[in-house]
């Protein structure tokens, strides 16, 4: 089965920036795609320096959809946004101020990659940390999904008005373009080996996957053979337990919620989907849960884009009005979602 590798390298264009991230584009592109992705065929995405966290998205989903394994190369520096304090990763257009808006949440990459089997996805990582999230990062390492094996190094801060160069993933690149990649675990080391006593002071990456049994895999291996009712009722099976054992409120009922969405969506309802997305954000808000909390905004964008793909008029049309309704209460990052629900809607009601 071919592989996926998706190449980010980002950073801020103005005195925010402390890594020279697209450097290491060139070095990575040289190296053949089967030997980036470690299979006999592969297909490449590569973005460099990207304006807008929602095309970031949309490419990291793309990328997460692809059957095969896949490998996600990811070069650049962190901030904390102001208001949650959650870990982002700066693009072009980022500045301290803007880390909520400009920047891409950490938690999307964890929770576009969250349906994918154990030992499908890999993340190679060599990022550069502002203060406030090396402080951070220090007591909370970073989340990036218990599926995922992920490799690399986050580096403090630099001295200032310092611009580092991305030495980790160069170092990659060069074992890499031996032509052979090693095994993960072996590639990491031997970048380490090349760089020696300039990371001392890093926090260096290495976890693996878990082992097989995880009922994902069984739900991920059912979507991928096209069995998608089989797939929903598994996981309608673990709701249902989650419900009873913890609440339907629970986060670990709410999770399953958010996998039978998702799996709504891989079978091509999205207007199921929607609803049910509606019904975690709902849920969310009901529990007390802020209306920017990430779990929240994440439901509200994800019904929000799935109502965007009903084909069916009426469906649509049933659903928009509770959208509307929840898009006044979480606007979300992106200006203009409500005005755009609402166009949408009076479309739907003229047509």
């Amino acid at each position: 089965m071919p592989g996926t590798v998706l190449l980010l390298a980002a950073s801020p264009t103005g005195k925010a920036r402390l890594v020279d991230a697209a450097s290491v584009l060139p070095v990575l592109a040289a190296v053949p795609p089967a030997v980036l992705s470690g299979t006999e065929t592969a297909n490449v995405v590569e973005l460099a320096d990207p304006l807008e966290p929602q095309a970031v998205l949309t490419r990291l989903r793309a990328a997460a959809a692809a059957p095969g394994p896949l490998t996600v190369f990811v070069t650049g520096q962190l901030h904390l946004d102001r208001r949650q304090r959650l870990p982002h990763l700066a693009l072009a257009r980022t500045t301290p101020a803007t880390v909520r808006y400009t920047a891409l949440p950490w938690h999307w990459v964890r929770e576009e990659l969250r349906l994918r089997p154990a030992g499908a996805t890999t993340l190679v990582l060599d990022l550069h940390a502002d203060p406030e999230t090396w402080e951070l990062l220090r007591t909370a390492p970073l989340d990036s999904g218990r599926n995922n094996a992920v490799h690399g190094r986050i580096a403090p801060p630099p001295a200032r008005r310092e611009v580092r160069p991305p030495s980790y993933m160069k170092a990659v690149a060069t074992v890499l373009r031996s032509g052979h990649r090693p095994a993960m675990a072996e590639l990491h080391r031997q970048a380490l080996a090349r760089l020696g006593p300039e990371l001392a002071s890093d926090l260096l990456l290495s976890t693996h996957t878990p082992e097989s049994g995880d009922p994902h895999d069984a739900i991920s291996g059912a979507v991928r053979s096209g069995r998608h009712a089989e797939a929903d009722e598994l996981a309608g099976r673990w709701e249902e337990a989650a419900a009873r054992a913890h609440g339907p409120a629970s986060e670990d009922a709410l999770h399953w919620s958010e996998v039978r969405a998702d799996l709504a969506m891989f079978a091509g309802d999205a207007a199921r989907s929607c609803r049910t997305w509606l019904t975690v954000a709902r849920a969310r808000l009901a529990a007390g849960q802020p209306a920017d909390a990430p779990a929240v905004e994440a439901a509200v964008d994800r019904a929000h884009h799935q109502w965007g793909a009903i084909k069916d008029p009426a469906r649509a049309r049933e659903l928009g009005p509770a959208l509307a309704e929840l898009r006044l209460r979480v606007p979300g990052r992106r200006e203009g979602a409500l005005e755009n629900v609402q166009q949408h809607l009076r479309q739907l009601q003229t047509s």
